[in-house]
């Protein structure tokens, strides 16, 4: 299984070079993680705006399953059937960090998330429900990492798992 999280960083290299990879990459993703800002550069120049069309097109192109990072309004898992899963962000405070913006590792967490569930042999509604799981726990500690959830912390964040959209 080939994972792709996006994980655009502009000081690392232009938005137009990275799209030029990560367009060449995306037909051979198995998985892309990606917040709806970062979906155009796995996407030709003229992407639609809405997540729900991006993940329609990168799905159309061989990607196997899109989930796009919603922020505080959670996330959504696009599947090959056509179906989607929605889980809302889990309410928590967020800590301050010394970079204004910055939500101190909650992507990585986020993916870990996911991808821990994918390898417990969990469904989509689960991978996600863990995945915002785990990114709420990293925006609400200092560091990247050590807010990083025990294998039993994140039933603490009690919330409704994810709704089976249509």
């Amino acid at each position: 299984m080939v994972c792709l999280d996006v994980n655009f960083r502009s000081r690392l290299w232009d938005a137009e070079e990275a799209a030029s990879v990560l367009r060449a990459w995306a037909p051979s993703v198995d998985v892309l993680i990606a917040s709806n800002d970062e979906l155009p550069l796995c996407l030709p120049a003229d992407a639609p705006a809405d997540p729900t069309a991006r993940a329609k097109q990168l799905l159309a192109l061989g990607v196997g399953e899109v989930v796009v990072k919603l922020g505080a309004a959670g996330a959504t898992a696009y599947g090959e059937d056509g179906a989607s899963v929605h889980a809302p962000a889990r309410p928590v405070r967020a800590v301050d960090t010394a970079d204004a913006g910055d939500t101190g590792g909650a992507g990585d967490a986020f993916v870990a998330g996911y991808l821990s569930a994918f390898l417990d042999g969990a469904g989509t509604e689960a991978r996600l429900d863990r995945a915002v799981r785990t990114g709420a726990f990293a925006v609400s500690s200092r560091g990247d990492w050590e807010g990083a959830p025990t294998r039993s912390e994140p039933a603490l964040l009690s919330s409704p798992a994810g709704t089976v959209l249509r």
